[in-house]
């Protein structure tokens, strides 16, 4: 098995790292970390470069890359935040329910937009009592005339919010637990929804929110696909989402790694450099150890989606690793840099507590475990 990237992958990946060095960097980065601000200029140059569109077919104005482009892409954008990277993932891979399941009248009015960087998207699944356990959406639409009248509450929905943001949301429109949930899509200004932004440790940039719907009117044109699939609509979703979120890590992890390294060496303790400490060289080797397996596994995954194979074991593995990896090495690097590491300026911080999310963002590592244990022929009962 060869995971060497070819040469079109390799100019690929050191064109985005350019990119984040000269036109995002450590300051822009930190700036809206702690403003709690969307990154719009940074979210306008991508746009302008065509990369919102990396997932899109080419015939909707997409480039219509494979999931291996798009997870040297989410490693990239990545770099110095989880944040920044979800800013920019989240409307990607949500556009894709009306690029795969959407009308063509749908698809018209969301896509040209979206590509423009003048229309960003919410993916709305959680519920207060239906986290981990997605199914138990009680949020419930019902057939009024032409229309759809929906009542419940939300929460945990990233970029809500924002301005010009539309919400891709799953709602109970029967009574089945997976048959009887449906995707509707509607503008955050619709009538009826109240969106409250959470002051959460993490996601400061892009901002997470909990939405309260009350008699929202939704016309019949705004379900995507057809009533009822909306469960396996969003089983599709969810493997992209979860394999850019492992590619991000990674690359989050390679800068948190790097930047031990380099502290390391330049921190004087004893007479002598940290780095040649046995206890924290062994660490960081153990480590770079761990990082090049979450690696191998994230592009495990991403090939075998690139084959158009299910891939939903792989991403689950390649999940819970690279987010395990990735936490354990931000930890060993607020270890390394003492009282420095709770300073913003050192970025450890950051990195920390973006890992930590990541344990529950996008599916809790207990429920990729459960997955995983799924495909080895583990029943949950």
């Amino acid at each position: 098995m060869d995971f060497r990237h070819t040469e079109e992958q390799l100019a690929w990946k050191d064109m985005l790292h350019r990119f984040m060095e000269r036109e995002v960097g450590r300051e822009y980065t930190r700036e809206h970390d702690e403003n709690r601000s969307f990154p719009d200029e940074l979210y306008r140059k991508v746009a302008d470069n065509g990369w919102l569109g990396l997932l899109l077919p080419e015939e909707l104005g997409g480039s219509a890359a494979d999931p291996v482009m798009y997870a040297i892409f989410c490693e990239a954008m990545a770099k110095y935040s989880l944040d920044t990277a979800a800013c920019l993932m989240t409307s990607m891979f949500t556009v894709n329910n009306f690029v795969v399941h959407g009308s063509p009248q749908q698809q018209a009015e969301h896509v040209p937009m979206f590509l423009k960087g003048e229309r960003r998207f919410s993916i709305s699944i959680s519920e207060p009592q239906a986290g981990s356990d997605a199914a138990a959406v009680c949020t419930r639409a019902v057939p009024e005339g032409t229309d759809w009248v929906l009542n419940g509450n939300k929460t945990w929905c990233s970029g809500a919010h924002l301005p010009g943001a539309w919400i891709v949301m799953l709602a109970r429109t029967g009574a089945e637990r997976h048959g009887g949930l449906s995707l509707f899509s509607m503008p955050n200004t619709a009538p009826g929804l109240d969106i409250r932004k959470m002051p959460t440790l993490v996601r400061r940039s892009l901002g997470t929110t909990e939405i309260f719907l009350t008699d929202v009117r939704v016309p019949a044109e705004n379900v995507i696909g057809e009533i009822g699939k909306g469960w396996n609509y969003i089983g599709t979703h969810l493997d992209y989402e979860r394999m850019g979120l492992a590619a991000s890590y990674v690359g989050n992890a390679r800068t948190a790694l790097d930047d031990t390294i380099a502290y390391t060496k330049d921190r004087h303790q004893f007479g002598r450099p940290l780095s040649s400490l046995q206890v924290i060289k062994h660490r960081m080797a153990e480590d770079e150890t761990a990082l090049t397996a979450a690696r191998l596994l994230v592009f495990n995954a991403a090939t075998k989606l690139a084959r158009g194979e299910k891939a939903s074991m792989e991403v689950s593995m390649a999940k819970v690793f690279a987010v395990e990896t990735a936490y354990r090495i931000a930890f060993n690097g607020m270890q390394a840099y003492g009282g420095y590491a709770q300073l913003p300026e050192y970025d450890m911080e950051r990195y920390f507590r973006e890992a930590k999310h990541g344990m529950v963002g996008g599916g809790a590592n207990e429920i990729q475990k459960t997955v995983i244990a799924r495909h080895m022929g583990l029943s949950d009962r």
